[in-house]
């Protein structure tokens, strides 16, 4: 394959076109455009009138009458694939390749340069590609021009979206599509996928608000070079808000799994085109369920949480920690200072500070009310505030009220028993909040927030007793906790959720207790009864390893798609 350094060009007249080039490369001597230039010139115009609604793709790119050429006779866009830089400044062409109608594609690499005009063929409708080759371009590097021009050549002669059609879930596992903008227990998904020997394919994407054309070509790129049978995210990371994507996959009928690990409501309330037949949502809460599909998500399916046993295994080393043997021990966020940022946003969009003076009071109704969603509170409690929060003028400046509501709540009520457990001596760790909630009290030990991944495994089993307690958000569903601490061996208490009486044994696998005021008693029992909890956590553990993990939550998820899509 040749490279720009091999080509050399010198200018020289011509009749037709004003001048033409004298391109070397290597032995070979010829013109670019050649004596026939003014007869390709007469069939590039029939072929541009006679074609208007496609898409002109030029291979090369000629001298600057040549392009202007092109450009009077089309009024939409056009591409041109030129990667030898000495031509075009040769031609001196840069100022007219820098017309908005021109995409200008000049990468060494052809699967590039084709993906490329693959995602602009999907910005333009679809259109169906009008190739244009410069003959000498063959001869300059004929595998990479012949390459593009073969493909676009083949685009013409069938819809391009049928070759992203291909029949789906026709092996016995399907093949994943995992797309991310952050890498939040993907890791354990690809983990799993990997021990169930599922064919997956992991597209990282930059951010939600990446370049339009940089993410329907990544997208595309991999959909056509892997062929998976649905693409899977987590939370929604990596679908962009304005519903490109979603489009996109609606064009292709190819299937999206959303797998909401937090509450979806405060999620989807930012994303447009979602209603699709493609998008199929699944939930860790069951209590969603209904919300969803009230609003329109006709594919909805609860998948609770569930921990990678690999991980979060007995005997994982935790260092840089002294291993002493703690009564009780508490992992979670004080929410103080998540409350201060979100209260400091919804001042800005609140003019008349209304919301701003009575989040504490909604939040405490919310703790004790059976509403999932804050809206429907201030329906039925707060008919003054919901119309001041139907005022407010963006749908981020709701949604940051409704998270603040549900994040004071949150901390109300951890605060409130997380108190409980103080007269153990409990160690706490987590944000420097801590130090605000208890501050006057010195019978409990703070711990800066340990890592997730490289901590939690190793510390957990140095408490003979791991506190819980639930965000406010999750009236029926059951934490990360409940999952991973059980898997480590070690022993649990925790608030009690309806739906974790769908997951494990109450009293011989979970304890719980429902009030505030029950948590010191049931503390109590159990530090005396040490052996008790060893028997409970086994089970628990067994429990786990043989229907939550990862690999079952997996598994299902595809069991559910093929249902649906196959």
């Amino acid at each position: 394959m040749s490279t720009h350094s091999l080509l050399q060009v010198s200018i020289r007249p011509d009749d037709s076109l004003g001048f033409d080039l004298k391109v070397r490369l290597d032995e070979r001597e010829f013109d670019l455009m050649g004596r026939f230039a003014s007869r390709f010139c007469e069939n590039t115009i029939n072929l541009l009138q006679n074609n208007p609604d496609s898409l002109p793709v030029v291979i090369g790119t000629g001298p600057r009458a040549f392009i202007e050429l092109i450009l009077d006779n089309t009024s939409g866009p056009v591409a041109f694939v030129d990667k030898e830089q000495a031509v075009i400044s040769a031609f001196a062409s840069h100022d007219v390749l820098n017309d908005e109608r021109i995409l200008l594609i000049q990468s060494s690499n052809a699967q590039d340069a084709i993906s490329r005009l693959t995602a602009w063929q999907w910005e333009n409708n679809g259109k169906i590609f009008l190739p244009i080759v410069i003959p000498s371009y063959l001869r300059i590097d004929r595998d990479y021009y012949k390459l593009i021009a073969d493909t676009l050549k083949t685009g013409r002669q069938y819809d391009f979206w049928s070759r992203t059609r291909y029949p789906r879930f026709k092996n016995d596992k399907p093949r994943l599509l995992l797309i991310t903008t952050n890498y939040f227990l993907m890791g354990e998904v690809m983990a799993a996928c990997q021990r169930l020997d599922i064919p997956h394919h992991f597209l990282s994407l930059k951010n939600q608000e990446m370049g339009c054309e940089d993410f329907i070509q990544d997208i595309l790129k991999a959909v056509i070079e892997f062929r998976p049978d649905f693409v899977f995210t987590i939370n929604h990371l990596g679908i962009d808000r304005e519903g490109v994507l979603m489009d996109l996959l609606s064009r292709m009928e190819l299937p999206l799994a959303s797998w909401f690990v937090d509450n979806p409501h405060l999620i989807l309330y930012l994303y447009e085109n979602l209603n699709s037949p493609y998008c199929t949502i699944f939930t860790w809460d069951s209590d969603n369920l209904k919300s969803l599909q009230d609003k329109g998500f006709d594919k909805v399916f609860y998948l609770p949480l569930a921990t990678d046993c690999i991980r979060f295994a007995p005997g994982q080393s935790l260092s840089g920690f002294k291993s002493q043997t703690r009564d009780v021990s508490f992992v979670g966020n004080s929410m103080v200072h998540k409350v201060e940022a979100r209260l400091e946003k919804v001042r800005r969009a609140d003019d008349r500070g209304l919301l701003s003076k009575s989040y504490q009071q909604v939040a405490w109704e919310f703790v004790n009310s059976d509403h999932h969603l804050v809206y429907p509170l201030l329906e039925e409690k707060f008919f003054e505030l919901r119309e001041v929060f139907d005022a407010l003028p963006s749908i981020e400046s709701k949604l940051d009220f409704e998270t603040l509501v549900t994040w004071e709540a949150t901390r109300i009520y951890r605060n409130a028993c997380v108190k409980q457990i103080l007269d153990f001596n409990p160690f706490i760790a987590g944000d420097d909040g801590w130090l605000e909630c208890f501050d006057h009290s010195q019978d409990w030990t703070y711990h800066p927030e340990f890592n997730y991944y490289d901590d939690l495994p190793g510390f957990y089993p140095y408490a003979r007793i791991n506190f819980n307690t639930t965000s406010a958000q999750m009236k029926g569903a059951v934490n990360q906790r409940v999952f991973d601490v059980p898997a480590c061996g070690a022993f649990l208490i925790t608030d009690y959720r309806k739906q974790m009486e769908n997951l494990f044994d109450p009293g011989s696998e979970v304890v719980f207790y429902r009030e505030e005021e029950e948590i010191k008693e049931i503390v109590t029992y159990y530090l005396k009864n040490p052996g008790k909890c060893d028997a409970i956590s086994h089970k628990a553990r067994n429990r786990i390893l043989q229907q939550h993990t990862y690999d079952h939550r997996l598994l299902e998820l595809c069991e559910t798609m093929k249902k649906v899509y196959g």
